[in-house]
């Protein structure tokens, strides 16, 4: 059974945070999701994230979130504000949501005191294998895809 695909379990949308973490010169740390057909993207790759907890803004809901998940603490000066996507979700009754994307630099050799505390895995890829390999989450996909060919966006 594949937890994505095979799956009636009931998803309850709701905005969320996500960091795009680059490691070194052209590599993205990932997460290999849960394959609980509960979460969305179940047994996806994706960045690390989640949604924000009352009173949180983005950059208080992704060092959190990473702090979580992976261990690593980063201050508000090393994040930057990328994208966001709005989903609406009126087509189940729900809101307009939305998924802020921010980049976190991080040297290769911080890699080594990272504790993976969610997920069934974490690795670095570059965003082209990621992206040609790798069955990720879609959203992060296009993320992954327009921060690595950003150098062809025009206006």
């Amino acid at each position: 059974m594949d937890p994505f695909l095979d799956s009636d379990a009931p998803l309850k949308p709701t905005g969320a945070v996500a960091a795009i973490i680059t490691v070194g010169r052209g590599g993205y740390l990932l997460q290999h999701r849960d394959p609980k057909p509960e979460i969305f993207f179940p047994d996806h790759w994706s960045f690390f994230g989640g949604e924000a907890e009352a009173g949180e803004n983005h950059e208080q809901t992704v060092q959190r979130e990473l702090q979580e998940e992976i261990g690593l603490r980063v201050t508000p000066e090393q994040l930057r504000f990328f994208t966001e996507f709005n989903f609406d979700i009126g087509f189940a009754g729900g809101p307009v949501i939305a998924r802020a994307f921010y980049e976190v630099d991080i040297p290769e050799a911080a890699l080594a005191d990272l504790r993976l505390a969610e997920g069934q895995g974490m690795a670095v890829f570059t965003g082209r294998d990621a992206l040609s390999t790798l069955r990720l989450a879609p959203y992060d996909s296009f993320a992954m895809w327009m921060h690595c060919y950003q150098h062809r966006f025009r206006y």
